[in-house]
């Protein structure tokens, strides 16, 4: 049997890197993941991306990553446009004095870059799945789909929203699916790189545009559920017309497409994040609907918060309740304000909920174009939630300011 500090189950991107940073910090840590690390695919850019803020770059700094990411691929972006009809806002990353507001990275790339240097600092187990999980008399036992066991004061759940380890330690969540799938596609473009992401709200579901290194984008639709089995049904021709007859003309010309899937869209949070012994992050603590991008970063502060918890205690105690639960309270709250308000945003866009609600439908679309206008000419407020998509305000852990706990970094300002 392994004997270790921290077990991390989930080589995502956010098990990796809290793994990661936990060894950093001197622990012993074992990552433990289903699927085999696939390598990096430099002639074609991967279906999934990310908007990484810039409270996350300053996390992939401190672990020494980010160089290895920007050698591989990111795309950065100044602006982000957000409008419904003739109501706007646009955020400019030059309005608080910074090169950019974030970055457009594919998933493969975060995690191709973790998990190499994850290969120098922590026991990486792969493929291989957990079982059993059992309290003992000095944490937890992990029993592996290949029959090895592991011992480890601490079992960090970062295995995704079907999460199994949220499952054994008997974890119970609140939520429920939305009726709306999103379609994302890889596009070649006419139009070059731009520094500009942007999402239009429509009566069926928002659009969103997420530029690419090149002349390339990844484009996301969210629509019913009907809907997006029906563009699933379209060649290639047929696909790019419909990008063209229903996409704003901010898009430009659509040449091709790359490639595309679609996921279903829920929301979901974990009634507790803590049991003795046990710790949820990322996806496994809760799942978010994606339009305004904040999925990933959520899940990469709870790692950076669990670490400033862990590392504050040292080894002796790391598992227990008492230590645990401070990490709970940090990021339990902050999440579940997030989480309703992008469901509140997503629900003022169907009509049915309209309906059944105490307002009529246009004093929502009269609110929510007041909010859109607010935000784009009241300078103080249009800051905050600059600062709020940027990672850069509230309560942030010391990897989110680029220091691993209990060391000196000098990293991106």
């Amino acid at each position: 049997m392994l004997t270790t500090d921290i077990i991390v189950i989930g080589g995502g991107m956010v098990g990796s890197l809290t793994a990661v940073a936990l060894a950093e910090c001197g622990f012993d840590v074992a990552l433990i993941e289903r699927t085999s690390p696939a390598a990096f695919a430099s002639e074609k850019h991967d279906l999934r991306v990310s908007a990484i803020s810039h409270a996350t770059q300053r996390m992939f700094e401190a672990v020494d990553v980010w160089s290895s990411m920007q050698a591989m691929r990111v795309c950065p972006y100044a602006r982000m446009r957000v409008w419904e009809g003739d109501a706007k806002t646009e955020f400019d990353s030059d309005s608080i004095g910074r090169p950019q507001l974030g970055h457009i990275v594919e998933n493969s790339v975060i995690q191709h870059a973790l998990l190499q240097r994850a290969k120098d600092l922590v026991h990486l187990i792969c493929p291989a799945s957990i079982e059993a999980l059992t309290p003992n008399s000095k944490g937890v036992t992990v029993r592996l789909d290949n029959g090895d066991e592991l011992s480890a004061s601490l079992v960090i759940a970062a295995d995704g929203a079907n999460s199994a380890v949220r499952r054994l330690a008997g974890i119970t969540t609140n939520g429920e699916p939305y009726d709306q799938h999103a379609f994302v596609a890889t596009v070649k473009t006419e139009l070059p790189q731009q520094d500009i992401t942007w999402q239009r709200f429509t009566a069926d579901g928002p659009q969103a545009f997420l530029p690419l290194t090149g002349n390339q984008a990844s484009l996301v639709w969210y629509q019913h559920a009907e809907f997006i089995a029906s563009l699933k049904t379209l060649s290639e021709t047929e696909l790019v017309t419909a990008f063209h007859e229903n996409f704003p003309q901010e898009l430009g010309q659509v040449l091709s497409v790359r490639g595309s899937g679609s996921f279903p869209l829920n929301w979901q949070h974990a009634v507790n994040y803590v049991k003795p012994g046990v710790a949820l992050v990322g996806d496994a603590a809760h799942s978010v609907h994606p339009l305004a991008g904040q999925g990933v970063n959520m899940g990469m502060l709870d790692a950076a918060a669990l670490v400033d918890v862990v590392a504050g205690a040292g080894r002796h105690g790391i598992g227990s309740l008492r230590v645990l639960r401070r990490y709970e309270r940090w990021r339990q709250g902050s999440n579940e304000i997030m989480i309703r308000l992008l469901h509140g945003i997503q629900r003022s866009f169907q009509p049915e909920a309209i309906e059944n609600g105490l307002l009529p439908q246009s004093a929502i679309e009269v609110a929510r174009r007041f909010a859109l206008n607010a935000a784009q000419h009241v300078g103080p407020l249009n800051k905050q939630c600059i600062k709020l998509a940027m990672g850069l305000a509230g309560d942030l852990p010391e990897l989110a300011h680029g220091r691993l706990p209990g060391k000196k970094q000098i990293v991106s300002a």
